[in-house]
C-alpha cells in the first residue's frame, strides 16, 4: 500500500500548454500507473503463461481433431479467435471490475483526486490500461493464429477483421468493468455484476433469443399439392425473425458476423465464423406463412416439395443484412454509458455520498 501511495503521490501536475495536451499527459500518467501496478508481481506472468499453455493445447488439439494440415486452417484459426474471446471475458472482469472502488478502499484515490487530475483523465486512464492488458492477452495468441494462417485457407481479410473486433470486444469489457468498478461501492460485487453482464451478452443471449422465438408464433397454412384431396392444414410456427436482433448482440455472433464469409465451391462455410454467420443471418428470414406440403396422405404420395430451390448458405449469407454492427453498437453503448455513469459518481467534490462509501 506504501508504494501505491508514493506512486500517486508523486503525480505532478500537468503542465498547461494546450487543453488537449495536458488532457491526454494526464491521461498517460493514469495509465501508466496502473499498468505499473499491474506488472510489479509475479502473478501477473503465472497469469500470462497460463493462458498460454491454454491457447497452446486449444491449437494442438484442433489441429490433430481436424486434420488441418489437409483441409486448411481455417477451422483452427476461427476456434482460437473464440476461445481468446472467451478467455478475455473470464479474465478481464477480474482485472478491471476493483479498478476504482479498489483504489477507494485502500485510500489511494482521494490521494490522486486532490491534484491537478480530473475525474475524466482518471476514468479513461483506466479503461485504457485495463484494455491494454486485456490486449497482452491477445497479443501471446498471436503465434498460434499465425501457425493457423500458416495452414492455409484464412484470408487476409478474415484475418485483419477478425482480430480488430476481438481487440474492440475486450475493450467493451475493460468498459464496463471500470464503469462497474466506478459505480458500486463493494469491490467484489462490481467484479460479480461484471461477469454478470458478460454472461447476459454471451450466454443469455441465445436463451433469450430462443424463448421469445418460440413464446411468439404464427398460424402457418400448409395447401395439399395439386391432384391432392387433403384438406389444409394450420399450425403454428415460431418468429425467430423478430428477434434475430437479440442474437445480434452476442460477442462471438459480432467477431464472426463481422469477419468477411469463406465458403467452398457447394456453398458451405469453411470456418465457424461462417456457420455462425449463416445462422445468425437465416434467423432474419421469416417463415413462409402460405406454403404447399410435400405429402399427400390419401395417396401416400411423396411429391418432394421444392427442396430443390432452398437457398443454400451462401445464398442466405449474401442475401440478409450484416448483423454485427447492432451488436458491437449495443456494446459500445453499455460501455459507454458504464464509463459516464462512473465519471458522475466519482467526480469531486460530491455533492451526496452514497450510504457505505468512504470519502477518502
Amino acid at each position: 500500500m506504501s508504494s501505491d501511495l508514493d506512486a500517486t503521490a508523486r503525480i505532478s501536475p500537468v503542465p498547461d500548454r494546450t487543453p488537449a495536451r495536458g488532457f491526454l499527459a494526464g491521461l498517460w500518467l493514469i495509465v501508466t500507473l496502473e499498468l505499473r501496478q499491474r506488472v510489479r508481481g509475479v502473478a501477473w506472468y503465472v497469469l500470462l503463461g497460463i493462458f498460454v499453455l491454454l491457447v497452446a493445447a486449444v491449437t494442438v488439439l484442433l489441429w490433430l481433431s481436424t486434420a488441418a494440415w489437409e483441409t486448411g486452417g481455417g477451422a483452427v484459426f476461427s476456434a482460437v479467435i473464440f476461445f481468446v474471446l472467451l478467455l478475455g471475458t473470464l479474465v478481464s472482469p477480474a482485472l478491471s471490475g476493483n479498478a476504482v472502488n479498489g483504489d477507494r478502499d485502500i485510500g489511494t484515490l482521494a490521494t490522486t483526486q486532490v491534484t491537478l487530475i480530473s475525474t475524466g483523465q482518471l476514468i479513461l486512464g483506466k479503461f485504457v490500461a485495463a484494455w491494454i492488458t486485456a490486449l497482452a492477452f491477445l497479443a501471446t495468441a498471436v503465434p498460434f493464429l499465425l501457425f493457423a494462417v500458416t495452414l492455409g485457407q484464412v484470408s487476409l481479410s478474415t484475418i485483419a477483421v477478425s482480430v480488430l473486433v476481438l481487440a474492440a470486444e475486450l475493450g467493451v469489457i475493460a468498459m464496463l468493468g471500470v464503469g462497474l468498478s466506478g459505480i458500486v461501492t463493494r469491490p467484489l460485487f462490481s467484479i460479480v455484476v461484471t461477469y454478470l453482464i458478460v454472461a447476459a451478452l454471451s450466454v443469455g443471449t441465445p436463451i433469450a433469443f430462443a424463448l421469445l422465438g418460440t413464446a411468439t408464433k404464427s398460424e402457418q397454412t400448409l395447401m395439399p399439392p395439386a391432384g391432392c384431396d387433403d384438406p389444409a392444414t394450420t399450425m403454428d410456427v415460431p418468429r425467430f425473425d423478430r428477434y434475430w436482433w437479440v442474437l445480434a448482440a452476442n460477442p462471438y455472433v459480432v467477431v464472426a458476423d463481422a469477419s468477411p464469409g469463406v465458403f467452398d465451391p457447394t456453398g458451405n462455410p469453411q470456418d465457424l465464423f461462417g456457420w455462425i454467420a449463416v445462422g445468425v443471418r437465416q434467423a432474419q428470414v421469416a417463415p413462409d406463412l402460405q406454403g404447399e406440403t410435400p405429402y399427400c396422405n390419401s395417396t401416400g404420395a411423396y411429391y418432394g416439395g421444392d427442396d430443390d430451390k432452398r437457398p443454400t448458405a451462401r445464398e442466405v449469407y449474401d442475401s440478409a443484412v450484416p448483423s454485427w454492427f447492432v451488436g458491437l453498437g449495443i456494446h459500445l453503448a453499455l460501455g459507454a454509458a458504464a464509463l459516464l455513469w462512473a465519471w458522475r459518481r466519482t467526480i469531486t467534490p460530491s455533492r451526496r455520498l452514497p450510504a457505505g462509501r468512504r470519502i477518502a
